[in-house]
């Protein structure tokens, strides 16, 4: 079996939350206060997040397994989820989506797991700026973070940035100095529909074309040869190369006629889109004693029903009712 829809595509990239708490609260994700979260027995356990991704795995053809949250450093487990993932056969790459904090502990663990890499959410290099887009002075934290899974060989680590109108829409070129200097791989993503406050206007988001413009008042962006394929950042090289930057322009340049992944929330639905308004529950099945037939023919269904696209320029549009918090990304 395979996770295919209608469309032709396939998905073999699954993302994984493993928690909706978060410990910044970026403005553009959440309110300051925070949220509800997610009741504790309604989370999957240790054992029932490695079992369904087993499933994948073994059965559906999941090749890649990314841990996403909220922040999945929180998740007390994750350094022995991350191995028996590993463990799994035929092995699947594993990846990690953090804000960094507290990896400068986890790092060497995670790695000795077996982690193949991580990218790390990080809009600035200003502190000052970092403090007024989180609500936290953790600045320097994600600095430790980011240099702890360099040296424990998390490679090549990712810089995941989003410019905001008014706060950081300035610095792309000096985020991209940064990240070069260090030897960290950038990539700029506009800003999705996905904060919990509903106050996302596409009008406010600072789009791809001036992301690139911005960068190109300091660097020579050329596109990279390499074809794209499913792989969400559309690569430049910067001045010449070898170095490279990404834009993923989900909303002025959607890639969805290429889109290989599938979300499994942290209390076990499955999202077949990142903007999907519906989700097919496999806790329950999971609960009730389902075997892993069952399971992965679940999956499966839960896939063909997936969109031809996100729709975010349909006039029609309705944003998620959860936030990216309780997706995972």
């Amino acid at each position: 079996m395979e996770l295919g829809d209608n469309y032709g595509r396939v998905a073999t990239d699954l993302r994984v939350s493993l928690t909706d708490r978060c410990n910044l609260r970026c403005s553009y994700c959440m309110p300051e206060e925070g949220l509800d979260w997610l009741e504790k027995q309604t989370l999957l356990t240790d054992d029932e997040i490695v079992r369904l991704i087993r499933v994948g795995v073994e059965q559906l053809g999941i090749r890649e397994v990314r841990f996403t949250g909220g922040e999945p450093l929180l998740r007390r487990g994750l350094v022995d989820i991350v191995s028996r993932t590993t463990a799994l056969v035929p092995r699947p790459e594993v990846s990690l989506t953090t804000n960094a904090l507290g990896l400068s502990k986890l790092a060497r663990p995670l790695a000795e797991a077996g982690l193949d890499r991580v990218n790390v959410s990080l809009d600035t290099v200003r502190p000052e700026s970092f403090e007024e887009i989180t609500r936290r002075d953790r600045f320097h934290d994600v600095v430790e973070g980011l240099a702890a899974a360099k040296a424990a060989g998390l490679g090549p680590v990712k810089v995941n940035a989003v410019l905001l109108r008014g706060l950081n829409d300035d610095q792309a070129p000096e985020l991209l100095t940064w990240c070069l200097e260090h030897g960290y791989d950038l990539r700029f993503i506009e800003q999705m529909p996905l904060d919990a406050q509903h106050g996302w206007d596409r009008a406010a988001m600072v789009t791809a074309e001036e992301i690139l413009a911005s960068l190109q008042t300091r660097f020579d962006l050329s596109p990279a040869v390499e074809p794209r394929g499913s792989a969400p950042a559309e690569l430049f090289l910067v001045d010449g190369g070898p170095a490279t930057v990404g834009v993923i322009a989900s909303v002025t340049r959607p890639f969805c006629g290429d889109c290989d992944r599938v979300r499994l929330t942290a209390d076990g639905q499955v999202r077949n889109c990142l903007f999907a308004r519906e989700e097919s529950d496999l806790r329950t099945a999971l609960r009730a004693g389902a075997d892993d037939q069952e399971l992965a023919q679940r999956w499966v269904l839960a896939m063909r029903g997936k969109l031809p696209g996100h729709g975010i320029d349909d006039p029609t549009f309705l944003q998620p009712d959860r936030p990216m918090s309780a997706i995972g990304g």
